[in-house]
């Protein structure tokens, strides 16, 4: 099979000399990181022969630091034996200068690891080393339960997993399937096409890990380890991809003073309800009648004003039609589904609201239709998100993958971008 990014991802971060990143992140928390960090040097490209001498860095050389630790975790008895439950995995790169002012978080989606992070795909250096070239120090996580962070069905419940229909259809290649307006938009995935046999799609599929089937444990394990990451490493940036926007939100309204921006790139949604995809010329249709997201944007409760006793006291309503981005020049027209909001008056997010964010919607993903809802929500709680069409700057035929596609170095350019100007 061609195409190693994934694996080559992997093991150009296990080439750096494995530190404790503990004493880092007590330093930073109380500010005392160094500017300049002289140590083992990362490079990208294929591991080294065995049998070739390692010449090492040059004396006085300023280099890249690699590291991981796991953040919570607590021990639980469980029949005759002790087991860590709650834990979370989080990997750790250090540029060899630190010129930001805040580290970098990133947390990945459904069925996903940190790994989205590492490398592309078909080869090319990932966000984290995108963002660590800009002078940011960079964390990624797995989700507790998954991944690197350890998978136990006996403590977390039933796993599921997606097939390759599924991921070729939302992910890797929705032209090939056309199932909403936007879909025939998609050219970025390498190599063409993202489908089973071609070979960046088939290094991605062997990166997808099972996943707990029940979305509301999810969220319960996971935003509390998020936030005691904040609480370790200090003040950070959240970059959330997809279903991990639950848990950015999650942690900008317990902790606002942690979250010095919220990069929301694509986020989970539409608010309040799920929606499915069927093609045609009325594609989208509501999946199920209960509320996927009780809050909104979570399951789990959020800070109100006025207080939420429970979820009932939001009351929601639908719009007439769908709802265009402000300030886009998008050309879908009708592919837009109809947004579910709050029925004025609506209550106020005011922990969001003091969180810079911005949302991030590709082209050519199914996000298309129904990001703008998420905005809408946002702003109509007091939370005024930017919102970045990424067509609109120039950067067309993306799907929900962007991070693994042909211009992913644009993208974390753009992103970096957006931080450079609303990140105090």
């Amino acid at each position: 099979m061609a195409g190693n990014g994934i694996a080559n991802g992997a093991r150009v971060a296990l080439l750096a000399v494995q530190v404790s990143a503990l004493a880092v992140g007590a330093a930073r928390a109380q500010g005392t990181v160094p500017a300049e960090v002289p140590v083992q040097k990362v490079t990208q490209g294929p591991a080294p022969s065995p049998a070739a001498p390692h010449s090492g860095p040059a004396q006085g050389e300023l280099v890249t630091r690699a590291g991981y630790f796991y953040i919570g975790g607590r021990y639980q008895k469980l029949g005759d034996k002790t087991v860590m439950v709650g834990q979370m995995f989080v990997q750790s790169r250090t540029p060899a200068r630190i010129t930001q002012p805040y580290p970098v978080v990133m947390v990945h989606g459904l069925a996903q690891t940190g790994v989205n992070y590492l490398a592309t795909a078909d080869g090319r250096p990932g966000w984290v080393q995108r963002f660590v070239e800009k002078g940011f120090q960079v964390y990624v996580v797995d989700q507790v339960g998954r991944g690197r962070s350890g998978t136990n069905p006996e403590v977390y419940g039933p796993y599921d997993r997606l097939g390759t229909r599924s991921l070729e259809r939302t992910y890797t290649a929705p032209e090939v399937y056309d199932l909403y307006p936007q879909a025939k938009l998609h050219t970025r995935w390498p190599g063409g096409p993202g489908v089973q046999g071609n070979a960046a799609f088939d290094q991605f599929f062997a990166s997808q890990v099972p996943f707990l089937a029940n979305s509301q444990q999810t969220e319960e394990w996971v935003d509390p380890a998020l936030v005691a990451l904040l609480e370790k490493i200090g003040p950070a940036i959240l970059l959330t991809h997809g279903q991990a926007a639950l848990f950015g939100w999650a942690a900008s309204d317990a902790r606002p003073d942690l979250v010095k921006a919220h990069v929301a790139v694509e986020p989970s949604g539409p608010p309040f309800f799920d929606v499915q995809f069927r093609g045609g010329k009325e594609f989208w249709e509501k999946a199920g009648d209960g509320r996927a997201r009780a809050y909104g944007l979570t399951r789990m409760p959020l800070t109100f004003d006025p207080p939420v006793k429970a979820p009932e006291d939001l009351v929601v309503v639908q719009d007439a039609k769908g709802s265009e981005p402000k300030g886009s020049d998008s050309k879908a027209g009708d592919g837009r589904i109809r947004c579910w909001l709050q029925g004025e008056p609506a209550r106020a997010l005011p922990n969001l609201a003091k969180v810079p964010t911005v949302l991030v919607t590709a082209e050519a993903s199914f996000h298309a239709a129904y990001d703008a809802c998420t905005a809408a929500f946002l702003t109509q709680a007091g939370a005024k998100p930017d919102v970045i069409q990424l067509a609109d700057r120039g950067l067309r035929g993306n799907g929900h993958m962007m991070m693994l596609e042909t211009n992913s170095d644009a993208v974390a350019d753009l992103l970096a971008e957006w931080l450079a100007g609303r990140v105090k």
